[in-house]
């Protein structure tokens, strides 16, 4: 049996206020495509189907197309729900899906009710889904004092393994745990939400090692924790330090004798990223940018003064840059009197306007702005004197 292991989906997300939905659709064409090439027989999607509760008319409508071509080519589905989805809505009419080879695990009630996958000789794969668990709102009814992440994962798993001793005793059930959590180990990146504050939302990576194959998602890099302890990561990039990510899946075997090849699966972006650093006219000059010219950018300028027109004369070169950051090189080392002081300091009113200006977009006045302003003042001081 082949299993596809993916996560971290959030339709509808939008990278850096553009839309992603063309590449998500890209995504679902490549998914498919995965499906058939390699005969997958499930889908595993461990939680943030959506990238929010209440997802538009067009994203569901995407998701609603993803799991007709899926189970169209012949692959069951099995979905687990992540801390963006609405647990509620994603679950609903969950029990009618069953019917068409697509399973839900949103609820806690289903937390010890697997999806059994027959495999050769009468040995089972059971597949067990654990939504995202707020320890806040879960607590009480997992037993979990005082609740946390760690006491309420431990909960759940539990429940999992009072099912599965008692599955054993019938004949040779092998585990695969769904689990959207930040497990202890795992590598993070800008575009997860964090679960809580100063690292208490991760959870120790031993309390899934007991299982055959754990299948994680909330982190968004690929990433094997333990040779069953994984991270699938998301399809797409969602922030700019996912550049050098590669984005995939992993693909699972499982057999009578157990767990076999796991495979890393990866799709092309629709778009590279580019994060660029440096000076404005080195970045325009550099010859070797060239393939930046048609990628999403994040570009640092590290020239002293902020340049003007910074952002118009880089889209000249790669119209999609999305961020711009200034970092001078030697700031530091610069003149490190605050505002106020330097406003006390000033000799006239022209020292007072240059200096707000130079505050404001970080890059002293041009001579001819310097020329413009004493114009200035001196046509309002003849006016006053006038009056």
């Amino acid at each position: 049996m082949r299993l596809l292991h993916t996560s971290d989906w959030h339709l509808g997300r939008s990278f850096h206020g553009t839309g992603t939905l063309a590449a998500q659709r890209i995504f679902i064409d490549n998914l498919e495509k995965t499906v058939r090439e390699f005969e997958v027989d499930i889908v595993l999607i461990a939680g943030d189907v959506y990238d929010r509760a209440l997802p538009g008319v067009d994203v569901v409508e995407l998701f609603d197309d993803a799991l007709e071509r899926l189970t169209a080519a012949g692959a069951t589905v099995i979905i687990s729900s992540g801390n963006h989805d609405s647990a509620t809505r994603l679950g609903f009419g969950g029990r009618i899906l069953e019917r068409g080879g697509v399973h839900l695990r949103t609820r806690l009630e289903d937390l010890a009710r697997p999806v059994l996958l027959p495999l050769d000789h009468g040995v089972e794969l059971a597949v067990y889904g654990v939504p995202y668990l707020e320890p806040r709102i879960v607590g009480a009814a997992l037993h979990a004092d005082p609740p946390t992440h760690t006491t309420v994962t431990e909960a759940a798993l539990q429940l999992i393994d009072d099912d599965l001793r008692r599955r054993r005793r019938s004949g040779t059930v092998y585990s695969l745990v769904m689990a959207h959590t930040f497990a202890s180990g795992g590598a993070s990146s800008d575009s997860e939400r964090e679960l809580a504050l100063g690292g208490l939302g991760a959870v120790p990576l031993s309390l899934f090692e007991r299982f055959d194959y754990t299948a994680l998602g909330h982190l968004h890099g690929q990433q094997q924790l333990t040779p069953t302890v994984r991270y699938s990561g998301s399809p797409l990039p969602y922030s700019f330090s996912e550049a050098r990510q590669t984005k995939g899946a992993w693909l699972v075997e499982f057999s009578a004798a157990g767990l076999g090849d796991i495979t890393p699966v990866s799709w092309a972006p629709a778009k590279r990223l580019a994060v660029l650093e440096g000076r404005l006219e080195s970045l325009l000059d550099d010859a070797a940018l060239t393939w930046a010219e048609t990628a999403f950018c994040q570009v640092t300028l590290t020239d002293p003064e902020r340049p003007a027109s910074a952002m118009d004369r880089l889209r000249e070169r790669f119209p999609e840059t999305l961020v711009l950051v200034f970092s001078p090189e030697g700031q530091s080392a610069g003149d490190t009197r605050t505002y106020s002081q330097r406003i006390a300091e000033a000799e006239d009113d022209s020292d007072i306007c240059c200096g707000f200006l130079e505050h404001v977009r970080k890059r002293q006045a041009s001579a001819e702005e310097r020329a413009l302003i004493d114009t200035t003042i001196n046509a309002a001081l003849s006016l006053a004197a006038e009056r």
